[in-house]
């Protein structure tokens, strides 16, 4: 192995070890197996009610790819409930066109949800998840509509809407 080579394997190295708390697709500090949430089952039974891709973002806190969700283009009057346990989450009053890709709302149900610090990709974001379940939702932004400034950026499988 001549210097040059070794030199580029070192920093290599050195580099993923450095930032491997941000290389991961998961936070220590997301919605831990270890809170307590109301509903909860073995990961054999989520696996059995979900789908694969629900699982993957819900329960292993996964992003399904940008402007893939039917949910993202409707705007008829309902709710919109986590799909691992049934929780309603928001209205379609707060719903908006975000242009992200994904079901963007301004405000969720009071109590729906919970937040927790999320530090993969490289960066912070605040982490949204069911309060209920602690299936993981997408994120929340400070770049949304009035009034509350906020944009609860959602992956469409982790929902199901139910018409009013």
């Amino acid at each position: 192995m001549d210097k040059r080579h070794f030199l580029q394997i070192s920093a290599v190295l050195v580099g993923t070890a450095f930032f491997s708390r941000y290389i991961s697709g998961s936070s220590e500090t997301m919605a831990a197996a270890d809170t307590k949430f109301e509903v909860t089952k073995p990961e054999d039974e989520w696996k059995s009610i979900l789908t694969p891709e629900q699982f993957q973002v819900l329960r292993k806190h996964g992003t399904e790819r940008s402007h893939t969700s039917p949910l993202d283009k409707t705007y008829d009057p309902g709710t919109y409930v986590c799909a691992g346990c049934g929780q309603a989450l928001f209205t379609s009053e707060t719903k908006f066109n975000s242009g992200t890709g994904w079901p963007s709302f301004f405000k969720p149900i009071d109590g729906a949800i919970a937040t927790t610090v999320d530090r993969s990709l490289f960066m912070t974001r605040t982490e949204v998840h069911c309060s209920r379940c602690g299936g993981h939702l997408g994120h929340v932004f400070n770049d949304g509509p009035k009034p509350t400034g906020l944009r609860y950026c959602m992956n469409g499988v982790s929902l199901q809407f139910e018409p009013a």
